[in-house]
């Protein structure tokens, strides 16, 4: 008998174990980060409008250093803010982004900028950070916390993140003279004028990060579940406070810096991870903090490097670094999607459960719907800039009004018509995708659809044979692409309803992110029309924008109406649809290829409104309960009846100014959106 056999090891194992290759130990994997670090800044340093920058003083410390200095702080802090988020609310897809921190920080430092408060950089900090705490305070607590589900948690600060992108656009637009410049940086620019800014923020990043690596124990336990922490002494409300605090200070320090990078903080903590699997060690934080803030820096420069190498230093020049990094990041999101597996509790949907509505209620319900719209087309007609009366539009349909007045009714009817329609559009949308996902959180906007829809249209725009027939095709073409994308990328022996809402997330992200590219790629003068475009507006609307949904709708709510039973069961499960002889796959593919047509349309019409397809189909289940015969119509009515009235607040409100429907829809749905997260964070 060998001495291998002697000690219960195979003969053969000593040869295996001498001929498998010594794996990296964690202090020489942070060696090795440091050292590609090194290599990788040298070469952006480089890349730039002037070539020899390294016997140029004033190109090389003027503007190279100072934004290499920016970039890899940066990343060391958002790298550094993802692992502490995912760790501490043991979510594989928590980020500064995702969880609504970067657009609370975002929105502080508009509010500030807007009402022309002059703040030193450290002041600033502390503005990004208030701003960015509630945004992480708002999310985990009503997404219920390191309990919730992925899907849960992302929803959640995606939509959140919308409501704080429509205050931030609301307030661009409104003060555009002392906001000018931050359209650019609000998609996140390392470009800096000196290393000042540098020099106040590289104390504070690395202060918080020696802290949390201190506190390295405690993220090791606590990541092992509460009960465990809790039975080894690990004080986990102090903890769990403590690291989102870091999260949230760091992410405020890299927004002051240079704006909003996107999703930085969910790409180098995935990459990370992925590393522990050659270097094991790297699971304790006291490497893993340090490590995902090298590879985020690492994707910072990357990404600002690699931009200037493709595009040209000159052409870089108004692309921001964040395009880059969202559209890596959307990426990522996509491919963590498609491995998610959720089981138990926490794979069953947010709900939240209505008592049965009776018959009488429904159709006292439909009344006041139909009568709230009639009202809000006639307010539609009557208000603006000058005040009508019912005379004048009787005068105006008998062709007979003053020529001021004709004019006035002939710009405001395509607008209301064009409000009501989309509306109404986007909510019937949003019922057949919530029956399909089984998901009442979910809307076009959410999914990708919208976006898609978006950035066709806004290539049209932007291009030389811009017209409203090429807009309107490009539209359908750009959000029935980006559907295919997210259900081919979702289908994996079946279509499951969670990894179908993330990858749609993910989707829409990176359609944001190439739409902004576009629009900084376009004639600058054009830039504030199209945003404000891209914001939800009604406004130059003619009826050749309207016809097209208003046919589209006329059909579409029959087909929606004559699958009512079929949308009934699909809400269910997943098993009840099979055993009733529903054919599952067909009639949830015609259900979500209207909703993105139907969503495509409402971009040519009003541009890209969100909530409408949340807000609408959930506030008619409220009312009149589940059944899809009763939802249908009501929340129809209810979705006219929101963008309507927003439209009419935008364009009477700020008179002579004009505010975007879609902000004012956004303003009024978020609190919806607080108040339903509420309701089902317990279901």
């Amino acid at each position: 008998m060998t001495l291998a056999e002697t000690r219960g090891t195979p003969a053969g194992a000593d040869a295996a174990t001498a001929q498998r290759p010594a794996r990296l130990g964690p202090v020489s994997a942070l060696v090795a980060l440091g050292i590609l670090l090194v290599l990788v800044s040298l070469w952006h340093l480089t890349q730039g409008t002037s070539g020899a920058v390294f016997a140029d003083e004033t190109v090389l410390w003027g503007s190279r250093i100072p934004r290499l200095a920016a970039g890899v702080t940066v990343g060391i802090a958002l790298g550094v803010a993802g692992t502490l988020l995912q760790s501490l609310s043991r979510n594989a897809l928590a980020s500064p982004d995702t969880l609504g921190i970067t657009a609370g920080s975002y929105l502080a430092v508009t509010v500030i900028a807007a009402f022309g408060i002059a703040v030193p950089i450290w002041a600033s900090g502390t503005v990004a950070f208030a701003g960015g705490l509630v945004g992480a305070v708002i999310v985990l607590g009503l997404a219920g916390g390191a309990a919730s589900s992925t899907t849960r948690l992302v929803l959640a600060g995606s939509a959140l993140a919308m409501a704080f992108q429509a205050a931030t656009s609301t307030l661009l637009i409104l003060f555009s003279e002392e906001t000018k410049g931050l359209l650019a940086w609000g998609s996140g620019s390392l470009t800096q004028l000196n290393l000042d800014a540098f020099l106040q923020a590289a104390p504070i990043v690395l202060l918080v990060l020696t802290v949390a690596i201190l506190m390295g124990r405690r993220f090791d336990v606590l990541a092992l579940g509460d009960d465990t922490a809790s039975s080894l002494g690990v004080p986990i409300r102090s903890t769990r406070a403590a690291g989102i605090l870091f999260a949230v200070a760091l992410t405020a320090i890299s927004v002051t810096l240079a704006g909003p990078l996107g999703f930085v903080g969910l790409c180098a903590p995935v990459l990370a991870r992925l590393l522990t699997r050659v270097v094991p060690g790297l699971t304790r934080h006291v490497f893993l903090l340090p490590a995902s803030g090298l590879i985020g820096a690492l994707v910072v420069i990357l990404s600002d490097a690699l931009l200037r190498a493709l595009l040209g230093a000159e052409a870089a020049i108004s692309i921001p670094t964040g395009v880059a990094t969202t559209l890596l990041g959307a990426v990522i999101l996509v491919l963590m999607a498609r491995r998610l597996r959720d089981a138990g509790p926490t794979r069953e949907p947010p709900k939240v459960r209505f008592g049965v509505r009776s018959r009488g209620r429904f159709w006292a319900v439909l009344v006041l719907s139909v009568v709230g719209v009639v009202g809000i087309v006639v307010a539609g007609l009557l208000l603006g800039t000058s005040l009508l009366r019912t005379g004048d539009v009787s005068l105006w349909l008998q062709g007979q009004a003053p020529p001021q007045i004709a004019f006035a009714l002939s710009e405001r009817a395509p607008r209301i018509a064009a409000a009501v329609c989309a509306g109404a559009a986007l909510a019937l949308s949003g019922t057949l995708i919530q029956a399909v996902s089984r998901n009442p959180l979910a809307d076009p906007g959410i999914l990708g659809v919208t976006g898609g829809a978006g950035l066709g249209a806004v290539i049209v725009v932007t291009s030389a044979v811009a017209s409203t027939a090429g807009m309107i095709a490009a539209a359908v073409v750009g959000a029935l692409l980006a559907f295919a994308l997210v259900y081919l990328l979702a289908w994996r022996r079946g279509l499951n309803a969670d990894r179908f809402i993330l990858i749609g997330i993910g989707v829409s992200y990176g359609a944001v992110a190439l739409t902004t590219f576009v629009l900084l790629q376009a004639n600058p003068w054009d830039t504030p029309k199209i945003y404000t475009w891209l914001s939800g507006t009604t406004y130059g609307r003619v009826w050749e924008q309207i016809i097209p949904i208003a046919v589209v709708l006329l059909v579409a709510l029959p087909l929606a109406f004559a699958l009512r039973r079929e949308e009934d069961v699909l809400a269910l499960d997943e098993d009840t649809p099979r055993l009733v002889g529903i054919g599952l796959e067909r009639t949830r593919l015609v259900l979500l290829v209207t909703a993105a047509v139907l969503a495509a349309l409402s971009v040519t019409a009003v541009g890209v409104i969100g909530f409408v397809g949340l807000v609408a189909p959930h506030a008619a289940r409220a009312l009149v309960g589940a059944r899809h015969a009763r939802v249908i119509p009501v929340a129809v009515l209810l979705g006219a009846l929101l963008v309507g009235a927003a439209d009419t607040i935008g364009r009477t409100v700020i008179a002579p100014e004009q505010l975007p429907a879609g902000l004012v829809v956004a303003l009024l749905g978020a609190p919806y959106f607080v108040w339903l997260l509420w309701r089902s964070r317990d279901a």
